[in-house]
């Protein structure tokens, strides 16, 4: 028997829809995480160069780059629903061919093919759960996602250091263990509903009551969340939409704050024991652990209070502090070992942190026709970075040394910061009706039609 509330909801439903979303993002935190670990391993049985290793790391990165906006304008068409599905099965696929590989251009095209399912989860997930969270804590809810995130991340390190160390596992093990936790998530799935947001927007208005009355409380809901006011505003244009004036502001808001945040992160974090290393940080197991440990806390602090700090303080506020802790260890790279882990630990919990408004914000700025498709791309163009700071970040400690590198990502918190700064709007607590008519840039003081 259903548990529902008393307004109507189906509290079971909501709990899975959420377990389902957070489960797929955790499994992405797993896959990219993991791969920190073992990649020194499979740079030396296949023989990679450092420009190899960099394209290996970097080809989850780069195939989200293509994966996101295109699952993301599917999404946005067809639905969300059977993509929610569709896309974990590839994890199990996917996962299982890195077991087998001979070749490093063999692994990249796996790895890069996982990045577009990874992308896909990007789109998929969080626009699903944020159509169905209630206002009143949805920041949470969709927070919870980036949580499971660093929480998988961490789990995928101890699980390999943990194979590799006490087991003596093979690379190939160590990576297939992916397939694990996408099995329960594939199960977690099977017969979640459609979004009635989505299916208000295309005009399938019965359906969207349907699912309104039999999860969601009917009728209060509709007036609560005002999901009234999507009947009918799906239209063409797709990814051309996000940069016609009035969406255009939003656009270049989330693409700028998600690839400063990520930018650094996947940076640093790919390639932790070589940094470690270079820093003379002697064991970096234990210091990749401690600050990967230290950034699922923050996670978990920024899920907490993000409806009562708000979405804006909790934005900007951790760039600056980011900057200051690589600006010591760019300009101090000599500093004791004690010293670098604490600027690493405050980045990694500030960064996790902030890390949660990278789910929150996009699918709360983009109106439910272009949602998936604005999730799909900020996500894109936060890869480009991403990719492109974890293709170059071996090369150029190889070349520059560590300290250069870290005045590098220094700099990128400090445009991410400015950015955030003009133009972070203020959304919470507010329905996903209203939004998506703040006008980035005025700080959510005033509106514009969406």
């Amino acid at each position: 028997m259903a548990e529902t509330t008393s307004d109507g909801r189906d509290r079971g439903m909501l709990r899975r829809m959420t377990w389902a979303a957070a489960l797929g993002e955790g499994l992405d935190g797993f896959d990219l995480g993991i791969i920190a670990v073992v990649l020194p391993l499979i740079t030396q049985e296949l023989g990679m160069s450092p420009a190899w290793s960099g394209l290996v790391a970097a080809s989850t990165l780069i195939g989200i780059f293509f994966g996101s906006p295109v699952v993301g304008w599917l999404s946005d068409r067809i639905g969300r629903r059977t993509l929610f599905t569709i896309d974990i099965a590839c994890f199990v696929v996917l996962g299982l061919l890195q077991a087998v590989v001979t070749e490093p251009w063999q692994l990249f095209v796996v790895r890069f093919l996982l990045g577009v399912a990874v992308g896909a989860e990007y789109s998929l997930g969080s626009s699903l759960l944020s159509e169905f969270a209630p206002s009143v804590g949805r920041g949470r809810r969709v927070a919870g996602m980036l949580v499971t995130w660093y929480v998988g991340y961490l789990i995928s390190v101890v699980v390999a250091y943990a194979m590799v160390d006490l087991f003596g596992a093979s690379w190939r093990w160590v990576l297939a263990t992916s397939v694990v936790p996408a099995l329960i998530c594939v199960v977690a799935r099977l017969g979640l509903p459609e979004s009635p947001r989505w299916l208000m927007g295309r005009g399938r208005v019965d359906e969207a009551r349907a699912v309104a009355d039999r999860y969601l409380g009917g009728e209060a809901y509709f007036r609560e969340e005002e999901v009234e006011g999507e009947h009918g505003r799906v239209t063409a244009g797709g990814v051309r939409k996000l940069f016609a004036p009035g969406m255009r502001g939003r656009t270049i808001f989330v693409c700028v704050f998600f690839a400063a945040n990520v930018a650094p992160y996947f940076a640093i974090f790919t390639f932790a024991p070589e940094v470690f290393t270079a820093l003379g940080v002697t064991n970096e197991a234990a210091s990749t652990i401690l600050a990967n440990t230290i950034a699922a806390i923050g996670a978990v602090v920024g899920m907490l209070t993000i409806e009562r700090v708000g979405r804006r303080t909790q934005l900007i506020t951790p760039y600056w502090i980011m900057a200051v802790a690589l600006l010591i260890v760019g300009l101090w790279s000599s500093a004791p070992a004690g010293v670098v882990v604490a600027c690493f630990a405050a980045f990694a919990f500030f960064n996790a942190l902030q890390g949660n408004l990278t789910a929150v914000y996009p699918v709360e700025v983009f109106p439910t026709e272009l949602r998936s498709t604005g999730v799909g791309v900020s996500v894109a163009f936060s890869r480009i970075g991403a990719a492109s700071g974890t293709f170059l970040l071996p090369i150029g400690i190889e070349s520059l040394g560590i300290g250069p590198c870290m005045l590098i990502a220094a700099g990128i918190c400090l445009v991410g910061g400015a950015v955030s700064q003009v133009m972070a709007p203020e959304t919470t607590g507010l329905s996903l009706t209203r939004t998506v008519r703040l006008n980035p840039g005025t700080g959510g003081r005033r509106t514009a039609t969406a």
